[in-house]
């Protein structure tokens, strides 16, 4: 609780300092970034700029914790909003545009990611527990996800969907470590919904909004409590799902002539690159104590 009050106190001089509320936007853009693009966790960006706690606690108790956690706060959702939404419109046109390299992009960022996510993972300690709560998770989404695919299954654009993209987005959230790219993608659905965020669709926001409110009411306390008591096996566990999904959306269709081959070869190497240097910057980054 120590270090929650510490974190609250340092952001309350926020307000008072116009330098500490530019560069707090500036990390809510990162963290609004983070949630839409592909193999970046928003979560786990709040949580190396010191952000995700006092969010989790505001998420679980907002009526309590709402006059001394919002205030501080402000800057981050100003900055989460201007980072999300810019995004979209850019991530749609490159997904319709250059599909195969789009995705390989993706690939390359979430691979780059894994470093720091195993790390992260292991920040309490490592159990026999851990690794199998990451073999499980791989193990499943691997099922359900080849089951769709071998039974046919067709994953219709529809309000039902995109509901599920609304708690996949607040999962992403509350959630360190998660992207809600990392479910949507092998499902077809992260185009859909990126899209309609960029061009600000009722159809797709409003049951995306519905499902986001009702997953952080719902799951915002369990998962905050998950992590506190199970940090490590809850960590290894979206893992698992991440290099689950990641394995499902590689385009092979892409590989096999020699020219698009090269340029995926290139967007992967490339993504790579990106979230590494992402990874350092933010092992650069002082997080208040």
């Amino acid at each position: 609780m120590n270090n929650t009050t510490n974190e609250i106190s340092n952001t309350n001089t926020v307000s008072r300092n116009p330098l500490q509320f530019v560069f707090r936007i500036f990390q809510g853009a990162l963290i609004g970034l983070g949630a839409v693009l592909p193999g970046i966790s928003g979560g786990v960006l709040g949580v190396i700029f010191g952000i995700y706690k006092p969010i989790m606690e505001l998420l679980s108790h907002p009526f309590k914790n709402f006059k001394t956690h919002v205030p501080p706060l402000i800057p981050v959702f100003i900055g989460g909003v201007i980072g999300f939404l810019g995004v979209a419109n850019i991530l749609s046109f490159f997904l319709e545009k250059y599909p195969d390299p789009s995705v390989c992009v993706f690939i390359g960022l979430i691979t780059g990611m894994l470093p720091s996510l195993f790390r992260e993972a292991g920040e309490k300690g490592r159990s026999k527990g851990s690794f199998i709560s990451m073999i499980v998770c791989m193990i499943v989404i691997f099922a359900v996800l080849i089951g769709f695919q071998l039974f046919s299954v067709e994953v219709n654009a529809n309000f039902f969907w995109f509901l599920f993209c609304g708690f996949c987005l607040a999962l992403s959230v509350i959630a360190p470590g998660m992207s809600f790219s990392t479910l949507l993608m092998p499902l077809g659905l992260y185009t859909p919904f990126v899209d309609g965020i960029g061009h600000f669709d009722l159809s797709i926001l409003i049951p995306g909004g519905i499902g986001a409110v009702v997953t952080v009411i719902c799951l915002a306390k369990a998962i905050n409590a998950l992590f506190d008591n199970y940090y490590s096996i809850a960590f290894h566990g979206i893992i698992g799902i991440v290099i689950a999904a990641t394995v499902m959306i590689i385009p092979v269709s892409g590989f096999t002539s020699p020219g698009p081959a090269v340029v995926n070869i290139i967007c992967i190497i490339a993504g790579i690159i990106a979230a590494l240097a992402l990874d350092r910057f933010n092992s650069r980054v002082d997080v208040p104590q």
